[in-house]
């Protein structure tokens, strides 16, 4: 019988602006503001936890003002619910808002964080904690012009960051000129390209020669093509000797089943807001019990969500990619405690749940 202590009473939500200290451009759009949702989950017993959505129209189609909306009706099936049944609310939340993954995110991220407060465990441990240790994440560089891309990158670089996610896809000859100049400046580098579906095969094997020809490292191609062309992904990984990274192309399961099967990737982009918590999961433990490996990212977040990406990580054993920086690109931090940034370095965290608090706004929505 479940513990009453459990039983989630009060959900509040509230929208949250965070500037991002450069415009977020990737292929299919830019952004110059987080237009992001917290979430405080209370139960009975007086413990509370903290969740986040992150939607980007720009690639994930879903808009803030759908988020909130979804999140709120959400809600309130969820009040009188024990968190200790985290899982079955996840798959329940699925069914009822498929196409609002960054709503139930929030939820599911807040449900969670509230039972280990509960139960008086790091997020990471309930996960497993098979890796509990220091990583480090790539960073972001987004489509700029080239003395922007030189700035951020050498910005980034005396920071001790080495592997640099560039954002390509709309230019071809002015992507392998972006990756050129920083390679010529900065030593001792690498490159993951993420095209964001921005690219044809063609465009992909011209990026990808020109790259090669200047001597940059491309350590991964992630989603270089439209989510649609599995068949594509599988011929870039044999014709270019690089390997991919499915990220669009995987929102669920299923994804994940098919592109196994067509051998379209080498990794499987893990992103709690692309898919939901208990998804996710689904997600990772199929690929690492498939051969496939893992790369975990995120939206433009803030660290409550990146906290729980990063407790996968801490959590399961074989995230090979990190690609949780998305809070060091926005203006200010409005959460407390939780893990911290060292230069690209993560640092675990001791607490209970994700060890976070952050004062909800007075205009909160109740729901209880």
């Amino acid at each position: 019988m479940n513990d009453p202590s459990l039983t989630v009473t009060r959900i509040e939500l509230w929208p949250v602006d965070i500037p991002i200290t450069d415009p977020f451009v990737v292929a299919t759009g830019a952004r110059t503001l987080a237009e992001n949702v917290f979430i405080r989950v209370t139960l009975a017993g007086g413990a509370q936890g903290y969740g986040e959505a992150a939607p980007f129209p720009e690639v994930g189609g879903e808009t803030r003002e759908a988020c909130v909306a979804a999140a709120t009706e959400l809600a309130t099936t969820l009040i009188g619910q024990s968190a200790a049944d985290y899982r079955t609310l996840g798959y329940r939340l699925y069914a009822q808002a498929a196409s609002q993954p960054s709503a139930r995110c929030g939820l599911e991220t807040a449900l969670i964080d509230a039972y280990c407060h509960a139960t008086g465990q790091p997020l990471w441990a309930f996960w497993g904690g098979a890796d509990v240790r220091v990583r480090e994440t790539d960073i972001t560089i987004p489509i700029v012009d080239l003395d922007n891309t030189v700035r951020l990158a050498r910005h980034w670089y005396e920071r001790g960051f080495r592997l640099f996610k560039m954002k390509i896809g709309q230019d071809v000859e002015g992507d392998v000129r972006r990756l050129e100049a920083v390679h010529r400046r900065l030593p001792g580098i690498a490159f993951i390209g993420d095209a964001n579906q921005g690219y044809s095969r063609e465009a992909c094997l011209a990026f990808v020669s020109g790259v090669k020809q200047f001597g940059g490292y491309l350590v991964l191609l992630e989603q270089p093509v439209a989510r649609e062309d599995l068949d594509g992904l599988a011929a870039l990984r044999h014709l270019t000797g690089i390997p991919v990274a499915a990220d669009e192309s995987v929102r669920s399961l299923e994804d994940a089943k098919t592109v196994l099967s067509k051998q379209a990737a080498d990794y499987i982009n893990i992103k709690i807001m692309k898919t939901g918590v208990a998804a996710a999961l689904e997600i990772a433990s199929f690929a690492l019990t498939s051969g496939l490996r893992l790369m975990i990212g995120g939206m433009v977040e803030a660290r409550i969500a990146m906290g729980c990406s990063f407790s996968l990580v801490l959590g399961f054993s074989g995230f090979d990619v990190l690609d949780l920086d998305t809070p060091l690109l926005l203006a200010l931090d409005p959460v407390r405690g939780g893990y911290r940034y060292e230069g690209p370095r993560l640092h675990p965290w001791q607490g209970a749940g994700l060890d976070m608090v952050v004062d909800p706004s007075p205009q909160a929505t109740v729901i209880e």
